[in-house]
């Protein structure tokens, strides 16, 4: 009897749906999306923390990929609160105005997760943002700089 109860118990489990269905995305969507991408770049451009901290999730990690002195792929890591201090510090503010490029791209948009390319003035970040409490802020940020 305690199979047949556990048996029941996994089959409800596993027809039961884990998350609410995916919608479609809107327009809303893309334009938010887009605005917080623009947030994270012009927050970079004119130092201004607050904007960037708005823009980022406070797990954000922000990842690139660089050669070691043996020439070993090595992952340098930033968290939200080191993107946050280095653009209070002023982050790109030194780019001239005519160089801050913000092309932000999105590529693609499921339910509660978005991919985003965004093209600045000396990188490429590939982001991954997140509907969170409502908003959408970046999660993950992936980077290389420009040859």
């Amino acid at each position: 009897m305690r199979y047949r109860i556990a048996a029941a118990l996994l089959l409800c489990a596993a027809a039961a749906p884990r998350h609410a269905h995916a919608q479609a995305p809107t327009a809303a969507d893309s334009a938010a999306i887009r605005q917080v991408v623009l947030d994270y770049a012009q927050a970079w451009y004119a130092g201004d923390a607050a904007r960037m901290e708005r823009a980022v999730h406070p797990a954000l990690a922000k990842r690139m990929v660089e050669p070691d002195a043996q020439g070993r792929s090595t992952l340098d890591q930033m968290t939200a609160a080191e993107l946050v201090e280095l653009t209070r510090g002023g982050g790109g503010s030194r780019t001239p105005a005519a160089e801050r490029q913000a092309d932000v791209r999105i590529l693609d948009i499921f339910g509660n997760a978005a991919s985003v390319r965004a093209t600045m003035s000396g990188w490429v970040d590939y982001l991954h943002l997140a509907r969170w409490n409502g908003s959408w802020v970046i999660v993950n940020a992936l980077w290389e700089l420009k040859p």
